[in-house]
Order: C-alpha cells, then sequence, then structure tokens
C-alpha cells in the first residue's frame, strides 16, 4: 500500500505564507498587540528597581506609593493587551483552519480514486482528522505563544543591555548551551514525527479494515491473524512515539538546566559592578528579575517549538494531499470543448496492457472500439479482468502500455471534471450520504429541479420514494430513513441519470437488486440513455442478451466479439455460458 505524499519544506513554507497571506492586517493587528503587551511587562521590574534606589536614598512613602500605583497599572494594562491580542489571534487561527479545512476537503475529493485506493482509508481518515486538529491548534494556540514569547524574550534582554551591557553579556551565558540543544531537537523532530503520524495511519487503515471485514473474519476464522497484525502496527506506533520521547527526555532536562545560569552570573557580576560604583542596587535587581521573568516566555517558546514540529509535521501530511500523484504528475491537462448535442463519443482501446502494482498484467494487449450510442456487454468468468477493463475506459487507472481514448484524447489525458462529465463509472459500491433524499440527489446536479429529481428515480424504478413521509426532504442514511441495498443502488443510479454523461460504464451496477427489479432498472436505464454509449460488466446474462454487442474476456484477452445471437450460433464460450445460465436450452 502506497502512501498518500507529503509535502517537503519549500512546499510547507509556500502554504503556510499563503495561509497566513490572507489575513496581513489581522496578523499586522495581533503583532501589535503582543509587542504592546510585552512593552507593559517591562515596566514592572524596572519600576521596582526604582523603588529599591529610591529607598536606599531614603525616598519617602510617597514616592514608594507612586512607583507601587504605576506598577499596579502597567500589570493591569498588559493584562488587557494579552487578552485581546490573544483574542484576535484566536480568531485569526480559527479563519485560517477554516479555509485549510475547506481547501483540504476540495484537494482530497479532486483525488483520483486509484489513488486514494492505493493510499487506504487509513491515511486519508487520520490526515482529516488527527493532522488538520494538530494544524489546527498550532495556528490557533501555539503561533501565537511563539510571538509573544519571542517578542518578551528580545525586550527583556534588550532591557538588560539597556540597565548594563556588561550584565547584558552575561545574560547571554544560558544561551549557547540552549540553542546546541535546540538545533540538536530540531534536526531529529521532523522525522520523528513524520514516522509517528504515518505509524497512526497504519493503525488506522488496520483498525478500519478489519471492523468493515468484521463478518469475513469471523467466517474465515481470521480472528487470530487479525489480532497479531492489530498488535504489529500497535508495536509500531508505540515504537515511534518512543522515539518522539526520547529526543523530548534530552531537550527539555538540557533547557531547564540551562536557566539558572544567566540568572548566578548576572548577580555575581552585578555584586562586582556595584562594589565599583558603575550600577545602581536597582539595576542589578531589575536585571535578576527581568532574567527571572524571562523563564516563563523561554518556557513557553521550546515548548510550543516542540509543539510546532507536530504541527510542521501534520501541516506537511495536510498540505501532501494536493500534490500530484506519481501517475498524475505533470501539468493539469487544458479543457477541451464539450461535443455539441449531448452525443456519445468513440471510446477506443489500443494495445492496452495493465498490472497492479509489480505484478503481473491482468489485462493482456485490449483491443476494443466502442460504437457512439451503442450498449456492449462484458463478460466473462470471475478474474478475467472485467472491472479492471471497466477502470481503464473509466479513466480512473492508466494502461502500462497502450492507450484508452476517446475521441482520439487519452482518457486519462482529460481534466478530471470534464472526464466525469463524459464518462461515469457505476459500480455495485454504493453509499447513502448524511442528509436529505434530495441532498443526495443533488451531489449528482445542484441546479436540478424537484421534477428532474422525481423523474431520476421513476427512470431508474425507484418507486419506493413515493412512500416516503416527506417525500424528497425525508432524511436518509445514519440518524434517518435506512435504505435496503436495492434502494441504495437505485438512488445511486438516479445519481447517474441526472449527470447524464455521454458514456456510462456499468460494473455490475445492478448486482443488489433482484432479478426483476434489476432488468426493469436496467431497461429504464437504456431509455434514459439513448444516444448515450452505454459499457455494461454483465454478469446476469440477459443484459448481454439485451446488447447490441458482447465481448467475452477471459484471462485478460478479448476471446469473442460479436452480437448475442452470433456468439451464440459460433458456439464458443459465450454459448457455453448462455447454455449454463438458462439450463442447456440454448435459447
Amino acid at each position: 500500500m502506497t502512501g498518500l505524499p507529503v509535502a517537503d519544506r519549500t512546499a510547507v513554507r509556500r502554504a503556510a505564507r499563503d495561509l497566513i497571506a490572507r489575513d496581513r492586517r489581522a496578523v499586522a493587528g495581533m503583532l501589535v498587540l503582543h509587542g504592546a503587551a510585552a512593552v507593559a511587562g517591562l515596566a514592572p521590574p524596572w519600576l521596582l528597581g526604582r523603588i529599591v534606589d529610591e529607598v536606599t536614598a531614603g525616598a519617602g512613602a510617597a514616592t514608594v506609593d507612586r512607583l507601587a500605583l504605576a506598577i499596579a497599572c502597567c500589570v493591569l494594562a498588559q493584562g488587557l493587551l494579552v487578552r485581546y491580542a490573544r483574542y484576535a489571534g484566536h480568531r485569526l487561527g480559527e479563519r485560517a483552519i477554516a479555509r485549510l479545512r475547506e481547501r483540504f476537503v476540495s484537494r482530497a475529493l479532486d483525488l483520483p480514486v486509484s489513488v486514494v485506493e492505493r493510499a487506504g482509508t487509513g491515511d486519508l481518515a487520520t490526515r482529516s482528522s488527527v493532522d488538520v486538529t494538530t494544524v489546527g491548534t498550532t495556528v490557533r494556540d501555539v503561533l501565537p505563544v511563539i510571538v509573544i514569547a519571542a517578542t518578551q524574550l528580545l525586550l527583556l534582554f534588550g532591557a538588560i543591555f539597556l540597565l548594563h551591557p556588561l550584565l547584558g553579556l552575561v545574560a547571554l551565558a544560558g544561551l549557547p548551551s540552549i540553542a546546541a540543544v535546540t538545533r540538536w531537537y530540531l534536526r531529529r523532530a521532523r522525522p520523528a514525527y513524520l514516522a509517528e503520524g504515518a505509524a497512526t495511519a497504519e493503525l488506522t487503515e488496520a483498525l478500519t479494515t478489519t471492523a468493515e471485514g468484521a463478518r469475513t473474519v469471523e467466517a474465515l476464522r481470521l480472528d487470530g491473524d487479525r489480532v497479531a497484525y492489530g498488535r504489529r502496527r500497535i508495536r509500531r506506533v508505540w515504537e515511534a512515539r518512543r522515539a518522539t520521547l526520547a529526543l523530548r527526555s534530552v531537550f527539555f532536562p538540557v533547557v531547564e538546566a540551562s536557566y539558572p545560569l544567566p540568572i548566578a552570573a548576572v548577580l555575581l557580576t552585578g555584586g562586582f559592578l556595584l562594589a565599583d560604583g558603575t550600577v545602581t542596587l536597582g539595576a542589578v535587581v531589575a536585571a535578576a528579575l527581568y532574567l527571572q521573568q524571562a523563564v516563563d516566555p523561554m518556557d513557553q517558546l521550546l515548548q510550543q517549538v516542540e509543539q510546532a514540529q507536530r504541527g510542521l509535521a501534520s501541516f506537511a501530511r495536510v498540505v501532501g494531499v494536493g500534490q500530484p500523484a506519481p501517475d498524475r504528475a505533470g501539468p493539469a491537462a487544458p479543457a477541451v470543448p464539450e461535443p455539441r448535442g449531448g452525443k456519445a463519443q468513440r471510446l477506443v482501446v489500443r494495445g492496452a496492457r495493465y498490472s497492479y502494482g509489480d505484478g503481473p498484467d491482468v489485462l493482456h494487449g485490449i483491443d476494443l472500439e466502442v460504437r457512439p450510442g451503442e450498449r456492449l456487454a462484458v463478460v466473462g468468468p470471475s478474474g478475467a479482468g472485467k472491472s479492471t477493463l471497466a477502470r481503464l475506459l473509466a479513466g480512473i487507472d492508466a494502461p502500462r502500455e497502450g492507450v484508452v481514448s476517446v475521441d482520439g484524447r487519452p482518457v486519462t489525458d482529460l481534466d478530471p471534471a470534464q472526464r466525469r462529465r463524459r464518462i461515469a463509472l457505476v459500480t455495485q459500491e454504493h453509499h447513502v450520504f448524511i442528509g436529505s433524499l434530495r441532498d443526495n440527489l443533488a451531489f449528482a446536479a445542484p441546479g436540478a429541479t424537484d421534477e428532474q429529481m422525481r423523474a431520476a428515480l421513476a427512470a431508474v424504478g425507484a418507486d419506493w420514494y413515493e412512500g416516503l413521509p416527506q417525500g424528497l426532504d425525508t432524511p436518509v442514511g445514519d440518524g434517518g430513513r435506512e435504505l435496503a441495498a436495492a434502494d441504495a443502488q437505485q438512488l445511486a443510479l438516479a445519481r447517474v441519470v441526472l449527470a447524464d454523461p455521454h458514456t456510462l460504464i456499468l460494473d455490475e451496477a445492478t448486482a443488489a437488486l433482484d432479478p426483476t427489479t434489476a432488468r426493469r432498472t436496467e431497461r429504464s436505464l437504456a431509455a434514459v440513455v439513448t444516444g448515450r454509449t452505454v459499457i455494461a460488466i454483465a454478469h446476469r446474462l440477459n443484459t448481454a442478451h439485451d446488447a447490441d454487442r458482447v465481448t467475452v474476456l477471459e484471462d485478460g484477452r478479448i476471446t469473442e466479439l460479436g452480437s448475442h445471437d452470433e456468439l451464440v450460433r459460433a458456439g464458443g464460450a459465450y454459448a457455453a455460458l448462455w447454455r449454463s445460465w438458462h439450463g442447456g436450452t440454448g435459447r
């Protein structure tokens, strides 16, 4: 299984700049408020130093009271500024994360089906939940704290330099060890957190597939195998998290041990300077208080840098969803004019070979021309490659060799949205979205009227909707009206009717319907798509009987092609299948 791409550092920086650039004024306002709050926070230690100097000089209570009142005003001002700065930061973060979520959903929906299938649902689910949430926390909470802490530290150390340059120099005594361990940590954190994210995605995939296939697991007595597989995935997550914990267990102790050193150095140096009369006692006290005050923003800065590494790793995974997949690399294909009059187009397969991954070919030199407006049935035993051929015709997968083209243009070169308007693939897999029946139909045609929706349901024989209590407004899916498998399949077919593609590929799309309903639905579809091309992957041979032509696929090769009557008279594989289907009557 191949995971989705992960964005590199350049792409992450570009995406971050784009995310923030949309709110330049809000960013500037937040920075101004944080800067003002940091400046207000500088005043209390300096004023406290002034109190020490005034008391030493014999000043009265009135002077001390005025300075104490000034300290109280500065503390109040700082509190208010911090409150509004954080409020502005949260609003900025929420807007940014809302745009990121919308962009993520848009990019995820644009992914080719083959890419999603190879990546697995666990990877995409983890990115859409855990990673997006982590990025949201980083943007909303972590980045403002980093901005505040960095601004405070710059101003605090600047204030110490203003008190006395030598005090400022010795105040930097703890920075070399902090800088060294931070660099050591950052070089190792990104790959470690990316590995943790990948391991979490694999665990999600393991749990999801096991839950979805619970009945199969139980029937085949694979409980032990699935438990062992899950334990291996859990162990990998544990090992990945243990690796990130090992980094933190070195990073934070070294940082904490570096805090007392500059305070001790300032007090020692301040004692010598005080003895020489170079500085006042109040200046030494203020410098020590500034350094003590710097511990909290330094702690916050380093802790949030650790959280930011998680956020950046998650951001790289989220942004990576929008990167071109390996088999879709290159610039997007330019749009070409839609054919006039809604006419079907010529679909041609020449020398197509296809294999899944590095495995053997499952299709061998397929040559097929689908005539505009005809109904073509594809039959053959299980594993013959029928569904794989359908995916190639729909442009979901590209052939390893050869070409699949529509009106002379490779299907995979078409813009995805344009390709979906021209060719629609309907499989026996279906999904009922949470919402009303109208919402489910509107996915295919957002501008469709109620009359058009009812006509589409009627076209596929879905007369059950007439009995719904609220008609098209009836909630369906989880939390609403549960639809039977046959009803859900008819709903999927009604979407196709509304989408009105030029070419319709049915990959056993009526497999969930009973024979009578399936036959009625197929005939209804035939009437609706008159003048369109219909390719039916058939497992019921009555579908082949009604088709204009039938192609027989065996072991990835086309062995027969012709009308039903022609193939029955030929007495080959199709005739044998037909006799078996009809109990040997041959009619």
